[in-house]
């Protein structure tokens, strides 16, 4: 590694071994989907319940066995995210069963290659044009379920059930409108008594939402914690006969106390083309040229706050996993990932980021690890 000595060592995700993205074929796997590999181990099912939590990090679960109870009680480990630990990467790891490097949805802001711009994955108003089908020309694992017979649908907000991210991660899926807690708890419990298999998806995001907004040290957060522990044992009581639940998360969730703001920083922009990522996982994209030099600068600025390296060692080094061809493209020249409280911030650029508390998508334990806790329907 070429990280500065004092840095600690990349904890680089458990891809193919216990990360997010083996969570599909497994799933796969134990509904009897041909070419699924049961890589997590989980149990045989013909009904099958995956409750994807946003923001539910490993940590901050083991943390709170008084607001989470029932969720603390459930049997499972811990697994990796990915690199960016956020919700557009995840969601597209469990979309796919592949990683972020295959899949190419590499992060909340990333270039989209021969234009010079940025793509936002979750709004994807920035780049109008840009087909969300050719964008992750992958097949889902929501297409190859219902493919095979398998009652496929997926429960969450209604705005959610025809958005571009949507389109090209969760294509496949019937969409179930649910936009309260007992609408969630209602349509998973008909979603899972339809076919003769079913593969069910039920996605709350208000843990996440709070946490930006107040933090993963709040009170707020911590009451919401109480909300969504009430959810999950809730569909575990709903459960029919022989059923498996899964319960697991986009990503953690940490409150950094120190802001980098790029756009206040002169050196920071100099040799600059583009800006991507987010504030804990950013993608410098350089003017031709100037890769080195900007590996340089950004390194003196941050120090020994963050991973600091050119992009192709990023790569080399399994950061993504597997990239697939024309993916690497999107990755910046050079990756900046902090491991301490630091955040990265472009004021102008992304006023968003300025009343956030709570942030994501670094590699360390607190926003890469994410809970995989199983439940079963009655015997």
């Amino acid at each position: 590694m070429s990280a500065p000595p004092s840095a600690p060592p990349p904890p680089v995700p458990r891809y193919g071994t216990g990360a997010l993205a083996d969570l599909p074929p497994s799933v796969l796997s134990t509904l009897r989907v041909p070419d699924g590999a049961n890589v997590l181990g989980l149990p045989p099912a013909d009904r099958v319940c995956v409750l994807l939590i946003d923001g539910l990090g490993w940590e901050q679960l083991r943390a709170h066995p008084r607001e989470a109870p029932f969720l603390n009680s459930l049997g499972g480990r811990a697994i990796d995210a990915g690199l960016p630990a956020t919700t557009v990467t995840s969601i597209g790891s469990l979309g796919t069963g592949l990683t972020p490097g295959t899949h190419g949805l590499l992060g909340l802001q990333v270039a989209i290659p021969g234009t010079g711009r940025l793509l936002n994955l979750l709004g994807w108003n920035d780049a109008a044009g840009v087909d969300p089908r050719e964008f992750q020309p992958q097949p889902t694992v929501f297409e190859r379920a219902a493919a095979n017979g398998v009652a496929v649908r997926y429960v969450g907000a209604w705005r959610l059930r025809d958005t571009p991210l949507t389109r090209a991660a969760s294509r496949g899926a019937v969409h179930l409108r649910a936009d309260a807690m007992g609408e969630l708890v209602g349509r998973a419990r008909s979603a899972l008594r339809e076919g003769d298999r079913s593969y069910v998806t039920v996605y709350h995001s208000n843990l996440d939402s709070t946490g930006h907004r107040c933090g993963v040290d709040s009170a707020e957060w911590r009451f919401e914690l109480g909300f969504v522990d009430r959810l999950a044992e809730q569909i575990t009581e709903v459960l029919p006969p022989g059923a498996l639940l899964c319960v697991t998360a986009d990503h953690g969730m940490v409150d950094p106390g120190e802001r980098l703001d790029a756009d206040r920083t002169p050196a920071l922009q100099e040799g600059v083309a583009l800006l991507g990522g987010d504030a804990r996982c950013r993608y410098v994209y350089a003017e031709p040229g100037a890769a080195g030099d900007v590996l340089a600068t950004w390194r003196a600025a941050v120090g020994d706050r963050a991973w600091v390296v050119p992009r192709d060692e990023a790569v080399a080094d399994g950061w993504f996993g597997p990239v697939a061809d024309g993916m690497a493209e999107r990755i910046g020249d050079v990756v900046v990932v902090p491991h301490g409280g630091l955040a990265i911030v472009a004021s102008e650029r992304e006023p968003w980021l300025e009343d956030m508390i709570g942030m994501h998508g670094s590699m360390i334990s607190a926003e890469r690890l994410v809970p995989l806790l199983t439940a079963s329907g009655p015997t």
